[in-house]
């Protein structure tokens, strides 16, 4: 009798616990989904699905597969073993962010109150944010001015820095280009405070039905596909050209947009920007497209074997540089977020180190620093002899060390 109320009890007992965990997983559970729902500003920041019209126009593009977008090489996202990945992510020893305020150029709306006088001015705002000043037009590509590449305002990568030049201190844009969707180029914030300016945004198929969402007008979103050209101002045209990369905004079940990169052709001047790239083929196609270029706007950081067809690095930035003829190299997509498991000034010294081996010219400007770019047989006639090749990452003070 005694041993029968006994496994009673520990029934009861056990059915108690079992119950009180259920209860506090449930709890837990409605907890994280409304602190999702409030920092995503109730999920919008993850993006709409795209209509019936843009619908239609993905699936009539040649990069357009089956029910997706596709590389026109074939891309592997995994170089080595996932478990060599996951252990350098979490035990790896490198220092991710800088332990010391990073210097940032003071003077930006000064010097940016006046055309540049050779034609051609490139500002670093910061990962892949700059602003393109050529022939007259004036480009912003991939504005992020949010704390965190995230669609959470509460959790996600932070800025090692502010934004050097405060989105009011912007001067005139004339058009906003956009290479993906991912959340560390395509900002929601961000967008919804340059949308009152009337500002044109251009970016993929797939995009527009995001901005649309945000409160965008239709009228202020062009959508394109690869080789697609579109005016700006008179004289200067865009045309969005391939990319190796992918896409996703965290919503699986949704048709993803198309990833792209930008070559900007003036009269006298031409940019290309890489946006989020590997090494591709089509760069040499490009150069004969678009080129010659001024400047290459090469992303160099948050690389890893694991992705290595999906973004270039500092060694495929320099391949890629040499593919598409460009003049001056300018280093991007580093020294702003932690996305990556190197070093965070790692990609920019490797770079400075291979390419005095190769005898590229880098521009490597402080964050905020307008810089001219010379012509390239007469370098140190320019300010960029003396400020935009700089390596101002080595002032800073080892991890050890204290700040100044």
């Amino acid at each position: 009798m005694t041993t029968g109320r006994s496994s009673r009890l520990a029934a009861i007992m056990g059915a108690s616990r079992w119950g009180v965990a259920a209860r506090l997983v449930a709890l837990s559970t409605v907890l994280v989904f409304a602190g999702a729902w409030v920092s995503t500003d109730h999920f919008r920041s993850l993006g709409a699905n795209p209509g019936s019209a843009t619908l239609a126009r993905m699936k009539a593009s040649p990069a357009f597969v089956g029910d997706h977008f596709e590389n026109s090489e074939p891309t592997g996202l995994m170089k080595v073993g996932p478990l060599t990945t996951l252990r350098q992510w979490f035990f790896g020893n490198e220092q991710r962010s800088p332990n010391c305020p990073l210097p940032l150029f003071a003077d930006a709306p000064v010097r940016l109150s006046q055309p540049p006088e050779s034609g051609l001015r490139i500002t670093w705002l910061g990962h892949s944010t700059t602003l393109i000043e050529i022939d007259g037009a004036v480009i912003l590509s991939d504005p992020i001015w949010s704390e965190r590449a995230s669609p959470s305002q509460w959790v996600g990568p932070r800025r090692f820095h502010p934004p050097p030049l405060a989105l009011a201190d912007l001067p005139r844009i004339d058009a906003v280009i956009v290479s993906h969707e991912h959340f560390d180029h395509l900002d929601m914030a961000t967008v919804r405070a340059l949308a009152p300016r009337g500002v044109t945004f251009h970016v993929p198929l797939g995009i527009g039905d995001h901005l649309q969402s945000w409160g965008v007008s239709r009228a202020q979103i062009a959508e394109h596909d690869w080789w697609e050209r579109a005016p700006i101002v008179a004289g200067v045209e865009i045309v969005s050209t391939p990319a190796r990369h992918f896409n996703g905004r965290g919503v699986p079940w949704r048709i993803a947009a198309l990833w792209t990169s930008w070559s900007i052709v003036g009269p006298k001047h031409r940019v290309f920007f890489s946006g989020d790239t590997g090494l591709t083929e089509a760069f040499r196609e490009i150069a004969r497209k678009n080129g010659p270029f001024d400047v290459a706007l090469l992303e160099i950081g948050q690389y890893h074997p694991s992705w290595g067809d999906i973004h270039l690095g500092p060694t495929g930035a320099l391949d890629a540089h040499a593919m598409l003829g460009a003049t001056w190299l300018f280093p991007i997509h580093w020294g702003t977020f932690e996305l990556g498991f190197h070093a965070w000034s790692e990609p920019a010294e490797t770079l400075t180190i291979e390419a005095a081996r190769r005898g590229v010219a880098l521009l490597t400007p402080r964050l905020g620093e307008p810089i001219e770019p010379a012509p390239l047989e007469n370098p140190d006639t320019s300010e960029s002899a003396t400020h935009g090749r700089t390596p101002w990452w080595r002032a800073l003070p080892p991890i050890a060390s204290r700040c100044p």
